[in-house]
């Protein structure tokens, strides 16, 4: 009975009846004349951000038209060429990295209509910065340089040049955050004495108590998401050297949860939702990278998403990067034209049903 509540999140929508395959809609989103383009966030509203071409082969922070019409918006850049938008939140707030004049990397807040007026988040005495979070409280993390020109984890003050906050390591060089909950936890990654890359719960204050969230049996690790119930995930090293998608212990006890494969060696998950709903990427048995919809209790019965999708729409979803609490979800594929685009998945009604049948299933299990 155990092993049947904890699958019937995935095994009862194979079980429905199968006319199209289609629980998920798929939207291109196109570039900006160019030929590439990449989601890297999704908010609540829908709103997708991330990176396309243009016409002359630049590649720039993008705010995606989701309905597909391809009414996107380049959101320029600080006076260089190159950006990237990484993070958007419900309020429509956009950060990123947009290269300036010199040409370096800056953390940006990115105006949304497009106009230009963005705003350089600046640095911690370096010259470079990214700035890859932003809650809905409009606090910004990300990586800076410092004097030394060495990269930390940073706690933006959203103003240029003002008081950031250097998040520190855990003996090692470098550092870096890549997400921040509405509860002000900051996950990553940071280098050890050993020389490691190691996941991190950041300490917010930057007083240097940051909680190395260990490995799978390996070495190295990194976190890439925490939602707002503060689960974390990422990706971590096994004894064999592969790294798999994982599910970490916040409390740094190492009960880290191997979240598996498609049957593959490796995997890593890049965004989990409030619903406990996690995506990312993982090689089939084939050796092929798939966008993947990850078994969170880790029991191995992940899918990949392209089994959801119109087998004749034309599409291999190669990765999944975010996940809103809608169940939209945004990732990179080959279209049928062969280019490497942004796309959007959109539950249909039964998929959203299946899911939340599976995640009081899956509760129900981890009450018994």
């Amino acid at each position: 009975m155990k092993k049947i509540i904890s699958i019937c999140a995935f095994v009862i929508g194979l079980s429905l009846p199968i006319c199209t395959n289609a629980f998920y809609k798929v939207i291109d989103l196109g570039t900006l004349g160019g030929n590439k383009s990449f989601p890297i966030s999704i908010n609540n509203i829908g709103q997708v951000v991330g990176w396309a071409e243009n016409a002359s082969g630049w590649r720039r922070a993008t705010l995606f038209d989701p309905t597909g019409n391809k009414n996107n918006i380049d959101l320029g850049a600080l006076g260089g060429m190159h950006s990237t938008a990484c993070s958007i939140n419900d309020s429509g707030q956009i950060v990123g990295w947009a290269q300036n004049s010199l040409p370096a990397w800056r953390g940006t807040l990115f105006d949304p209509s497009g106009r230009g007026n963005n705003i350089d988040l600046g640095t911690l005495g370096g010259e470079s910065s990214i700035a890859a979070s932003i809650s809905n409280r409009g606090q910004i993390v990300g990586s800076a340089h410092n004097g030394s020109g060495v990269e930390h984890a940073t706690l933006f003050n959203r103003g240029p040049g003002g008081n950031n906050i250097d998040l520190g390591t855990i003996g090692g060089r470098n550092s870096g955050a890549l997400c921040i909950n509405e509860s002000e936890q900051i996950v990553g990654w940071a280098y050890n004495s050993s020389d490691y890359q190691r996941a991190i719960l950041f300490d917010p204050t930057g007083t240097g108590n940051n909680i190395d969230l260990g490995t799978l049996g390996g070495v190295k690790s990194a976190a890439s998401s925490i939602n707002n119930a503060g689960q974390i995930i990422g990706s971590a090293q096994l004894k064999t050297g592969y790294s798999h998608a994982t599910l970490f212990d916040p409390t740094g006890g190492n009960k880290n949860i191997d979240l598996g494969t498609l049957g593959g060696m490796r995997s890593e998950a890049y965004s989990i939702n409030d619903s406990e709903q996690i995506v990312g990427c993982a090689d089939n048995n084939s050796g092929y990278l798939r966008a993947t919809l990850f078994d969170p209790i880790g029991a191995g019965n992940n899918i990949d998403l392209n089994t959801l999708i119109d087998p004749t729409c034309g599409w291999i979803l190669e990765s999944a990067l975010c996940i809103n609490n809608l169940g939209w979800i945004v990732g990179q594929g080959i279209n049928p034209a062969a280019e490497y685009h942004a796309y959007l998945l959109i539950p249909e009604p039964a998929t959203i049903a299946l899911f939340g049948c599976g995640i009081l299933c899956l509760r129900k299990r981890c009450k018994k």
